[in-house]
């Protein structure tokens, strides 16, 4: 396990880079956005912790531009919790938000669930097509009538949950649970705006999303 640390306070870094090492993992700092882009070109990384309010690039800002470089997990850090943020850093790929103050074993026990939810999808090799809509479920890549759609990394994992469990009824509870994972302080709008993200991405084939009034949603084709 390979963890970039980027936060501003030196005492935090401190702390987390202490939690990955007894984990095993190997940590890596970034004191701003800036350095954080500058180590993502030079090192691969497993996983992401970023801070949102820092001098030179804001961890928002950050994230876009490695996101530019890399597909890389990120959990995001702020002193800040409106719902906007978090639904703001949701819809640039973000996968998981904490709020300070924390606890350094519920950020590990994050980050183990977000590495566990990208490693079952990378362990999916299979292409699946409904119509014209095909699915890589080992290369993250959704396909419109031969067009890639830029999906978030949410939108996939939301799509790839669709799929694995097509047929089945989820209520939003579930997708939480299950998409989201460990302890996630989210509510019913979170997943109706990714859902909603996610329908417009795949166009006509939003169809195969289908709307349970007072449930959830269903993937049926």
């Amino acid at each position: 396990m390979k963890v970039l640390i980027v936060d501003d306070e030196e005492m935090i870094r401190g702390v987390l880079r202490e939690y990955v090492e007894f984990e095993g993992g190997e940590a890596f700092e970034a004191a701003d956005g800036m350095q954080a882009v500058k180590l993502c070109r030079e090192e691969n990384f497993d996983i992401i912790i970023m801070d949102i309010m820092m001098p030179k690039l804001d961890g928002f800002s950050a994230v876009k531009e490695i996101k530019k470089i890399k597909n890389i997990p990120v959990i995001m850090l702020s002193a800040r919790g409106e719902e906007y943020d978090k639904l703001f850093g949701f819809e640039m790929g973000v996968d998981d938000y904490v709020t300070k103050p924390f606890s350094p074993k519920e950020v590990m026990a994050r980050i183990r669930a977000v590495l566990k939810r990208v490693s079952q999808t990378d362990n999916d090799k299979d292409i699946i097509t409904f119509e014209g809509l095909t699915i890589d479920m080992a290369g993250r890549n959704v396909y419109v009538d031969g067009e890639k759609a830029d999906l978030t990394p949410k939108e996939y994992e939301i799509l790839f949950y669709f799929v694995k469990n097509r047929g089945i009824a989820l209520t939003r509870e579930k997708l939480l649970m299950d998409v989201w994972g460990f302890d996630f302080y989210g509510d019913d709008r979170t997943v109706d705006t990714h859902i909603k993200m996610l329908r417009a991405n795949l166009k006509q084939y939003r169809k195969f999303i289908i709307t349970l009034r007072g449930l959830g949603y269903k993937f049926e084709v």
